[in-house]
């Protein structure tokens, strides 16, 4: 099958869509499918407004339609709802091709954290988006609960894997850290309410590992914290392997595929009790959740990780690829 991807989020970035679709493409691909990825680095860019790392398309519409008919795609898949994503749907309506959406972020919560624009009117604005696609996938059954509340249709629930061979346990970089140490990686933003894990009384160390917009302020406010900046593949895995406990205090992911990479690496996870978390840990076994996170971080240190080591190894990004594949729709289909 030829296959197209178009989405707005994609490298330089580092964030959990653009890890996913580094991966499906990878499986895409060794299953045999023909892959075309249309992303910003094909066309010229603008810094996003308070973002500066996420780069936009700047009026892609019409270079956007001639790498489609270029192609020749059997299926269309729309990842995100940025201006590469609203020019493909813009060029399947025009030309009545069917096509698929994502479901990736939490868009509106994200934007009512810096800006005082009401989460209703977000969401009407995204129900729109998704209305016309065949299928709008999102990763979990909390998230679809939330979207079919808000009046979308035609959800299937595409999940998330996690790369073992990567992620494993058996690192310990911290040595000189006193002990337990607590870690949380991924974006350094607002939105993922790091602070409130960095506002924790917890014994030994608490890691933060990654980078973003808030980081230069987060490490003069908690200098006893240790900040390493983004670690990729190999020596993002033995980071992780390190901690005791992976400490995810965000209430905005959709799934959170560092919850899964923590596991994988043994680590038991401490997290609220909200989407992604409670789709993806299993509460007791694989982690904690409790609204009060320093009691889910202290009681999570009891989880043995064998635990988290054969629940990772379920997780597999060859089966959710099937269930990719198997969802989208033939162009000519509406």
């Amino acid at each position: 099958m030829k296959i197209l991807i178009v989405t707005d989020a994609w490298h330089p970035q580092v964030n959990g869509v653009v890890r996913t679709y580094e991966n499906t493409v990878k499986e895409l691909k060794r299953k045999g499918h023909d892959v075309q990825l249309i992303t910003p680095d094909k066309f010229r860019t603008i810094p996003c407004p308070t973002y500066p790392s996420i780069q936009l398309a700047l009026f892609p519409a019409r270079k956007l339609a001639k790498l489609i008919r270029e192609f020749k795609p059997d299926a269309i898949h729309i990842a995100t709802e940025g201006p590469l994503g609203h020019a493909a749907r813009s060029f399947c309506l025009k030309n009545s091709l069917a096509f698929t959406t994502s479901f990736h972020t939490q868009f509106p919560e994200y934007l009512r954290l810096r800006a005082p624009i009401p989460i209703s009117w977000t969401y009407a604005y995204l129900r729109h988006f998704h209305q016309p696609a065949k299928h709008t996938f999102v990763p979990t059954l909390s998230q679809k609960a939330k979207l079919v509340d808000r009046g979308f249709t035609n959800i299937v629930i595409w999940g998330r894997g996690v790369d073992t061979e990567t992620f494993k346990p058996g690192a310990d970089i911290f040595k000189e850290l006193p002990k337990p140490v607590f870690l949380n990686s991924g974006r350094v933003a607002m939105e993922k309410n790091i602070r409130l894990f960095l506002d924790l009384k917890l014994p030994g160390s608490k890691v933060v590992v990654g980078d973003g917009p808030d980081l230069p302020y987060l490490k003069q406010l908690y200098p006893q914290v240790l900040f390493t900046g983004f670690k990729f593949g190999d020596e993002l895995a033995r980071h992780v392997a390190s901690a005791d406990v992976f400490v995810f205090p965000s209430t905005t992911d959709t799934f959170g595929i560092v919850l899964l990479e923590a596991m994988a690496c043994g680590v038991p996870v401490a997290a609220l009790p909200v989407t992604g978390p409670i789709d993806v840990v299993l509460h007791g076994i694989t982690g904690m959740l409790d609204n009060d996170l320093e009691q889910a971080a202290l009681a999570a240190l009891e989880i043995h990780p064998d635990n988290c080591l054969a629940y990772a190894r379920t997780q597999t990004w060859e089966a959710c690829t099937d269930i990719f594949a198997s969802n989208l729709v033939d162009v000519n289909s509406l």
